[in-house]
């Protein structure tokens, strides 16, 4: 019975000390859950079944001046294995993005200095009945040094139609050595507007713009999500956890080589 109460009384001790350490051991805390997109990842919808997506994003050191870095545009690229013959088969890249918006902005990096660049010109065509139609064609000021350039559908032009196939180019003619003729660094893809979903515009118009950039994403609504974040980014420059959102956010589509590159708040469209 003696032993019985020695182990009561040590069991006792044991509890009153662990208790007494827990209450004076500073309390562990979780770090703070930021309330950014850090995790953002684009969702891709299927692409066009057609294969008349077919495009070029570049990125390839091919073209230009040679250099390391290419005119870039910042778009998905669907990877398609198509047998060409029963022996053969080849793999084509479907540069091709959604966007909800009747004149959205469209992102592209353009490695080269003012100096450079002989001429920017971006084209936007419309395809019907695999017949295209050019219905915006003008040419842009270059920025002032190399970086991310947005191309803005301007009002001027009719809204682009849902469930049609557009064809863009942005093609940049680079002058590489004064004694040589200028050289033709170019992009080409697609983009195709969705039809208006009444529960989309309602959600979108209750969220705030880093919200926004999350349904866009989870939408797979590649223009408007990218566009957004480059707003935001813009205007909050030294925004870390922005800078975060768009790291994970090209990441997700292969584009992660230009997540440093400097936004510039340009082009502005030089028609004479």
């Amino acid at each position: 019975m003696k032993n019985y109460w020695q182990k009561i009384q040590l069991t006792t001790a044991l509890g009153i000390a662990l208790l007494s350490n827990m209450a004076y051991s500073p309390p562990l805390q979780a770090k703070p859950v930021s309330t950014s997109l850090t995790s953002i990842r684009f969702t891709p919808p299927p692409p066009p079944p057609d294969r008349g997506a077919v495009g070029n994003r570049g990125g390839a050191a091919s073209r230009g001046c040679n250099s390391e870095q290419t005119v870039t545009a910042l778009v998905p690229i669907y990877e398609q294995t198509v047998n060409k013959t029963k022996q053969e088969a080849v793999t084509i890249g479907k540069v091709w993005g959604l966007t909800d918006t009747e004149h959205p902005s469209l992102l592209f990096f353009v490695p080269y200095k003012t100096s450079s660049i002989a001429n920017i010109e971006f084209v936007l065509q419309k395809q019907v009945n695999n017949k295209s139609q050019t219905i915006y064609r003008t040419a842009l000021t270059p920025a002032v040094s190399p970086g991310i350039i947005s191309v803005s559908l301007p009002e001027t032009i009719p809204p682009l139609e849902a469930e049609t196939m557009y064809r863009w180019f942005l093609k940049v003619k680079v002058t590489c050595n004064p004694q040589q003729p200028s050289q033709l660094d170019y992009v080409e893809g697609w983009i195709q507007r969705i039809n208006k979903n009444p529960a989309l515009t309602e959600l979108l118009k209750q969220a705030q713009p880093q919200q926004k950039v999350k349904i866009y994403a989870e939408k797979g609504i590649w223009y408007d999500a990218i566009a957004t974040l480059v707003q935001l980014r813009l205007a909050n420059p030294n925004d870390r956890n922005l800078l975060a959102d768009w790291t994970s956010f090209l990441n997700s589509v292969g584009l992660e080589s230009l997540a440093n590159q400097p936004l510039t708040n340009c082009c502005k469209a030089n028609n004479k």
